[in-house]
């Protein structure tokens, strides 16, 4: 019989719906995780729960409302452009693989969870699951609380599965190259020239860097080999980070400092790209698209151009395809040359193994 394995694909998450309703369910849900808040609980709650509970939902409603999709008949469609993008994803990704390799797509806070994905895979018969979390460069914020959360799943079960799970592939080749030939296709199609291309990474506290976390490093090599491979484009170019919350520093420069401040010097005309984000949300489709547009406009600006996440496009499709044999299937398939025989591992962009059996 042929075995069958299983991959699921995990972002972030969306509320359920663009309702203050729903926006205060899946925030309760997100800011309660400890690696996304590290304030201690009883110094968060009230916080949580007294303030942020009471304001935040109804703002983000609003937000949402501007990228939400509708039907022909006006209302907003069933899930979120992330939910949706993330699905085609999984769907695509699953035909660009063997027959007997099944994909689904999860979301770490709201549905379709974590634990739905599994139990999915599970009833098809897959004894051997990889785990892809699609965010290109590691932080405890965003990869190691997936870890978190499978790990909470599989922690109910008696019999479990073979689990594979990929740290990070910041550096990897295929994503560089996907990334970088989508500014390419999306720079040749602008009707004018950037003066700046900036490269906008989601930003993260400054502490949480000071306590050992590598992202800002692996942002900035991510940044690197982008460079190396666009090194043709003779425009300027700075890598930046957005989505700053609360009073905390955070990683700078800050994104939407750093196009009033162009605005400020002349450059009137700036091209963003997002190599940190793998599905348009949010963070691109409001807070880049309408928000930072709209700022640097204000400023003195002329245009601003957001390239598109790389989302479902099939050079993503095929860049995952050739990260999941590499890092997830190999010695599990028989086509991947390999003896590795380690059931539950991390997998880093660079080959190095640390795992348990």
């Amino acid at each position: 019989m042929t075995e069958h394995y299983g991959i699921i694909l995990v972002n972030l998450g969306s509320p359920a719906a663009p309702t203050p309703k729903a926006l205060r369910k899946y925030l309760a849900q997100f800011l309660s995780d400890r690696r996304v808040i590290e304030l201690h609980p009883l110094l968060w709650r009230p916080i949580l729960h007294g303030i942020i509970l009471r304001t935040r939902p109804a703002r983000s409603a609003k937000a949402y409302q501007k990228i939400w999709s509708r039907t022909a008949s006006g209302e907003f469609a069933p899930e979120a452009p992330l939910v949706e993008i993330t699905r085609a994803q999984a769907a695509k990704l699953q035909d660009a693989l063997p027959g007997n390799i099944y994909v689904e797509p999860a979301m770490r806070y709201g549905q379709p969870s974590i634990e739905h994905a599994l139990a999915s895979l599970e009833a098809r018969g897959c004894k051997k699951i990889g785990v892809l979390p699609l965010y290109p460069q590691y932080a405890g914020a965003t990869v190691a609380t997936v870890y978190d959360e499978l790990s909470r799943v599989i922690s109910k079960r008696a019999d479990l599965p073979g689990i594979r799970f990929l740290r990070d592939y910041h550096d990897n080749p295929a994503y560089i190259s996907a990334i970088s030939n989508s500014l390419r296709q999306h720079l040749n199609g602008l009707e004018w020239q950037p003066d700046h291309i900036l490269f906008s990474f989601h930003g993260l506290p400054v502490s949480n860097i000071e306590k050992g976390d590598p992202y800002a490093d692996e942002c900035r090599r991510t940044y690197e080999l982008m460079c190396e491979d666009l090194s043709e484009i003779d425009i300027t170019k700075q890598i930046t980070f957005q989505s700053r919350f609360g009073p905390k520093e955070w990683l700078q420069p800050y994104t939407l400092e750093t196009l009033k401040q162009l605005a400020a010097d002349g450059k009137r005309k700036v091209l963003i790209i997002t190599p940190g984000f793998s599905a348009d949300s949010l963070e691109t489709l409001e807070e880049l698209s309408i928000h930072a547009k709209q700022e640097f406009i204000d400023a003195g600006g002329e245009a601003l151009s957001l390239v598109p996440c790389l989302n479902a496009q099939d050079i993503h499709i095929e860049a995952l395809a050739k990260i999941t044999k590499q890092h997830l299937l190999s010695g599990w398939q028989k086509d991947v040359d390999t003896d590795d025989k380690i059931n539950v591992i991390f997998h880093t962009s660079a080959q190095q193994q640390r795992g348990f059996t």
